[in-house]
Order: structure tokens, then C-alpha cells, then sequence
């Protein structure tokens, strides 16, 4: 017999038909009368399906009554309309087979945990009604960012893992070698000798595809690419994670305005299907996360974002009498308690600033004609601070060299991206997204590490 899932038949409601489902215990009721229920949980959304047990099943004193939470089992039944409030069917079982039993000692009982103890079991806490949700609205996104790119003409490109440079220029990579650091070989000047090395360089975990996106771009017009992502900070914070997933896009023959255009259309598309595609988790995580995530979320998707440049952002913030804990002046970095102050108390929305000081950006950002300031943007909203990053790209050979010069690279280091400038340059930008930070977004966690199904940070590698 075919396995229904439990969302499939709350959605379906096929009262008297005959079906089978799976999933894992959440409660056990014994009842006078001799028969239980029981309440189970497949994963396909968070309501339970609750089933009814009765002794005449052959297995009902040896198996059923000693289900406890966490167990398994396969129950083959009829589907009844419900007597209770709470759902509008239940399964009245014709057979249950148990897969697994669940000991007294199962860490996920019937109460709420805390998240710094679902931490330390953080291979059973996807399990919860809180992490259940959360995988949940993780997928929705994912779906949603191939299916926003892919309708606009969007080729996804993969690209690479391990990579030779540092698309970022901080030098906060994990290294990736096959060398024996016992006995690591040496040249006559005694530096470790990389060209012994299994790729002949040095080479290390990516810290962004964009370089590489960038070189598909100028091939095929516009592309993105979705994967996996290193820093090498040792930040010990709710913001931070060693390993995480960016998207990227970038776009042939665009300027930052357009690229600041598809940047608002992509999060409201996202943000539009968790409000459509998950209503119930949205609503768990504003019951017991964060107070009013559906109506921020709502709001995000409402109107339209306002634009504002740096300059301007660094006047208001001194004219606003708010006394911050990093004093804001032209020249310095935002702080998220300057980027929260301008989304959730001056403009009272998402804010897109562009054009930031040229000596804290990266060397790919075009220079604007002041010489000062670059053509980038950052997309700050409420509660989170800076959710995407991007600008226009430096398109023009001589300028980029100056750049990379005034970053100390090396250009021999990045040969490939210098020649994109070299044969065919065109006018070209994009934006980098954090994937977790869009799910802290949309779920009202508190801590990234908590939107990831196996977070890395300083000091943790757990699986």
C-alpha cells in the first residue's frame, strides 16, 4: 500500500478511504476503554495526525501500549472525521507496525528546550516542532531562489569548492593541502614548497563565487551560483558561521541601479512564498520566537525599499541625538546598530545605501568619478542589519590594476579576471547573499548557528 504523508492528507481530508502512513511518536494517551491515542509526526509539516488504537489490534498490549515518544511505526487505517477541535481527521488503525522503540532516556520528551541545549544534540533536534519549521522554510527558499533566477532568464553555474584566490582580499581561508604537516618540504629559502603540492599551489576552500561567476557572465549574460561558502574568522558570535551558503548572481551589462532593482525583486519574491508556502511554521515562530515575524516579513514585501547614500546615511545618524555605542562618521564601517537604526526608526522599512568610501570595499568595486567613493550597495533590513551586498563591478583594465595595486594583491594571482577586462569588457554588477541570513530573516531565530543543519564554528565540527 502506497505511504501518505500526513500534510497530504490534512490537505486531501479523504474521509473513509483506506491509507498507510509513517512517522515518529510524539505522545501516548491510554484511555479507560482500552484504546490509545496516539499522535504522530512525519516531517511533512507540523501539525500531528493523531490515531486511534483500540485492543482489538493484535499487537496492542505487547507493542502499541509501550510506544513511547520518539518511536517509530507504520499504521495502515481508515480515515475518520475527527471528534476533537483540533484536526479535522484521524486514523482509526486496522494494523500498526513498529519499526523502532524509543528507551525512557530520548532527550526530546513533551516540554519545550531550550536552543543551547538542542545544540548539544543537534542530530535530533530537527526533530522538534521549532527546528522542524525551520528546515522547512530553509527548503521553501532554496526552491524559491532557483525559481526566481531560472523565470528571468538566469543560468545557475556551478563554481568551484577549492579555488587559488581570494575573492574578498582579507586572507581568511582554510587552507587545502595533501602535504604530511609533519613533514612539510621546503624550498632552498625554506618556504613550504606548494608546487609539490596536489594542485601544484596553494590552494584553498572558496570564499565567494563571484570571480569565477563573473567570468560565465561575460559568456552568457546573466548568471547566479548557489553553494557553499568559507570564512576562516574566528568570530564566536550569533552572526557568524565557518561554513555557509551564498548566492550570487551577476549580470552582463548592468549598472548598480539594476542591480539594485533585481536585488529587492529576488527578497520579496523569497520572502513571498515562506508567507505563502508556510503558513502554519510562520506562525509557530511568531507565537514562540520572535513576536510579529509575520507582519515584518509582511511588511518587507509591502512597498517599496527606500534608497539612500552613504553620505546621507552617516548625516542622518549624526543628527539623530542617538547615542550608539560606535560614534558614526564619514569613513568608518556601519555597525548593525547604525544599519538597524536607519531601517527600523528613520525610513521605518528596508533600505538599499549605495555608494560606500573606497577605502573599506572590495578592489572589484567600480570607483566613482570622485575617486572616493565606489558604485556598491548594501541591502539593510529591520532586525538584521545587512542582508546582501553588491555593487558594480570595476570594469575597466587600467583601474582595476590600479586597485588591485592599492589592495596589495598580486595580478599574476588573478591573470583570469584581469583578461575579462582585456577581451570585450562591458559594464557588469552583482550581489552576494547569505543564505543563512535570509533564514534568520524569515524564521525569527535569534542565532545563525540555528538555521543550519550542522553549523561549523571556531571550536566546533560535531558530525
Amino acid at each position: 500500500m502506497q505511504i501518505h504523508r500526513v500534510q497530504e492528507l490534512f490537505k486531501q481530508s479523504p474521509v473513509g478511504q483506506r491509507v498507510s502512513v509513517c512517522g515518529w511518536v510524539r505522545t501516548r494517551r491510554d484511555a479507560k476503554n482500552n484504546f490509545s491515542f496516539l499522535e504522530i509526526n512525519d516531517g511533512s509539516c507540523l501539525k500531528n495526525l493523531q490515531i486511534i488504537a483500540d485492543g482489538t489490534l493484535e499487537n496492542y498490549e505487547t507493542e502499541v501500549k509501550k510506544l513511547g515518544t520518539g518511536s517509530s511505526l507504520r499504521v495502515e487505517g481508515v480515515v475518520v472525521a475527527s471528534q476533537g477541535k483540533e484536526q479535522a481527521i484521524e486514523i482509526k488503525a486496522e494494523r500498526v507496525h513498529v519499526y523502532g522503540f524509543s528507551p525512557e532516556d530520548f532527550p526530546l520528551q513533551k516540554k519545550r528546550h531550550g536552543f543551547d541545549y538542542l545544540r548539544t544534540i543537534a542530530h535530533l533536534r530537527a526533530r522538534t516542532n521549532t527546528f522542524g519549521a525551520v528546515t522547512r522554510i530553509r527548503h521553501t527558499l532554496s526552491m524559491a531562489v532557483h525559481d526566481f533566477f531560472h523565470a528571468r532568464g538566469f543560468f545557475y553555474v556551478q563554481t568551484p569548492i577549492i579555488t587559488a584566490n581570494d575573492a574578498e582580499g582579507a586572507g581568511e581561508m582554510f587552507q587545502v593541502t595533501t602535504f604530511d604537516l609533519d613533514k612539510l618540504p621546503r624550498t632552498p629559502e625554506g618556504k613550504v614548497d606548494y608546487a609539490q603540492d596536489f594542485f601544484g599551489r596553494r590552494t584553498s576552500l572558496t570564499v565567494s563565487g563571484q570571480l569565477e561567476g563573473e567570468t560565465y557572465a561575460m559568456a552568457l549574460g546573466n548568471i547566479y551560483t548557489f553553494g557553499p561558502t568559507f570564512r576562516a574568522e574566528n568570530s564566536n558570535t550569533t552572526r557568524h558561521l565557518a561554513e555557509f551558503w551564498m548566492i550570487e548572481p551577476e549580470m552582463a551589462f548592468a549598472d548598480l541601479d539594476h542591480n539594485a532593482y533585481i536585488a529587492e525583486e529576488f527578497l520579496k519574491h523569497v520572502i513571498r512564498a515562506v508567507l505563502e508556502q508556510n503558513q502554519e511554521d510562520v506562525h509557530l515562530l511568531d507565537s514562540f520566537v520572535q513576536k510579529g515575524l509575520k507582519e515584518s516579513l509582511q511588511n518587507i514585501v509591502a512597498g517599496p525599499f527606500a534608497r539612500m547614500t552613504y553620505t546621507d546615511a552617516i548625516e542622518v545618524l549624526e543628527k539623530s541625538g542617538q547615542k550608539f555605542e560606535y560614534p558614526a562618521k564619514w569613513g568608518s564601517s556601519l555597525q548593525t546598530e547604525h544599519e538597524r537604526y536607519l531601517t527600523e526608526v528613520h525610513h521605518k522599512r528596508p533600505v538599499i545605501l549605495t555608494d560606500y568610501p573606497k577605502e573599506f570595499t572590495a578592489f572589484y568595486m567600480r570607483l566613482n568619478d570622485d575617486k572616493k567613493t565606489v558604485r556598491n550597495m548594501d541591502v539593510l533590513v529591520p532586525q538584521i542589519g545587512e542582508i546582501i551586498g553588491g555593487s558594480q563591478r570595476e570594469e575597466r583594465y587600467d583601474v582595476l590594476l590600479e586597485r588591485m595595486q592599492e589592495a596589495g594583491l598580486k595580478p599574476e594571482d588573478y591573470a583570469f579576471y584581469i583578461d575579462l577586462r582585456k577581451y570585450g569588457t562591458a559594464p557588469h554588477a552583482g550581489f552576494g547573499l547569505g543564505f543563512e541570513r535570509l533564514v534568520l530573516l524569515c524564521t525569527g531565530m535569534g542565532n545563525i548557528r540555528d538555521v543550519i543543519p550542522f553549523p561549523r564554528t571556531p571550536g566546533h565540527c560535531e558530525f
